[in-house]
């Protein structure tokens, strides 16, 4: 259970957050960014009682998603972002570290990429920077590959949903829109990841969304990075292979 939860009026979006841990006394707070069709406490519920421990974390739910109200507004990355920053306005915070897993990776990326002022460390979790980054049976979905969400994952999502949104019918809806987010061209370039400030953490389990062989580029591209494979992890269990995920963030993170 959170510490406290709340809504902030963010360009007429009420966005849902969530404060774990400690109160702000020193360091930069922690900021979780959930991935798509998820909620907050369904991507990062198997590592948030450890990250938390000692830790002032903020968990946002992205437009559409969880208790977050979507809009008319289509759902898009730099969109999702600029909602992000603004909540960091409301909530006092200059500079936080960044967790990301896919969606809320891209969404982490953006923040860095244009606001690194911003960001502390960051770290991506499932994140490619191209479209070419993802497998070809993510991109156009082949639903027999291992690496793609089963029909358990489907139900998990929905019944988050269900017990958080403000309007439980318009789960397709937000399917739909996710898919048209994760589907659009991405806004940046080889120059960007060059350019980010931040130290960053790459992380991607083996049989991921995300190539290999693409989050081995951004890890060349990006100057301060390092990248974590974990072995045996699909995309939707890459949150919660807590055995080997917490030491890493445990090390980068400090």
């Amino acid at each position: 259970m959170p510490s406290s939860s709340g809504y902030a009026d963010v360009d007429g979006l009420k966005r849902y957050y969530e404060v774990h841990g400690t109160a702000r006394a020193g360091g930069r707070p922690l900021v979780l960014l959930h991935g798509g069709v998820l909620t907050a406490g369904l991507t990062f519920g198997a590592v948030l009682p450890a990250l938390s421990a000692g830790r002032y974390v903020v968990a946002p739910e992205l437009q559409g998603h969880g208790h977050t109200a979507d809009t008319d507004r289509a759902m898009t990355v730099p969109g999702l972002a600029s909602d992000v920053v603004t909540l960091l306005d409301r909530l006092g915070i200059a500079q936080a570290d960044l967790v990301g897993f896919s969606l809320g990776g891209l969404t982490a990326l953006e923040i860095a990429v244009r606001h690194p002022e911003r960001v502390g460390r960051l770290v991506l979790a499932a994140t490619q920077y191209t479209q070419d980054g993802y497998h070809a049976e993510v991109i156009a979905p082949d639903h027999s590959s291992p690496r793609l969400p089963g029909r358990a994952d489907f139900q998990e999502m929905a019944d988050a949903y269900a017990a958080a949104a403000p309007h439980p019918e318009q789960f397709e809806k937000l399917l739909a829109k996710c898919t048209a987010a994760a589907h659009s061209p991405l806004p940046w370039t080889a120059d960007d990841l060059r350019g980010i400030q931040a130290p960053t953490l790459l992380v991607v389990g083996d049989t991921d969304f995300v190539r290999l062989e693409h989050a081995a580029e951004m890890r060349e591209l990006i100057p301060r990075a390092r990248l974590a494979v974990l072995p045996d992890t699909t995309h939707m269990a890459l949150m919660r292979r807590t055995s080997l995920l917490l030491p890493i963030l445990d090390e980068f993170l400090g």
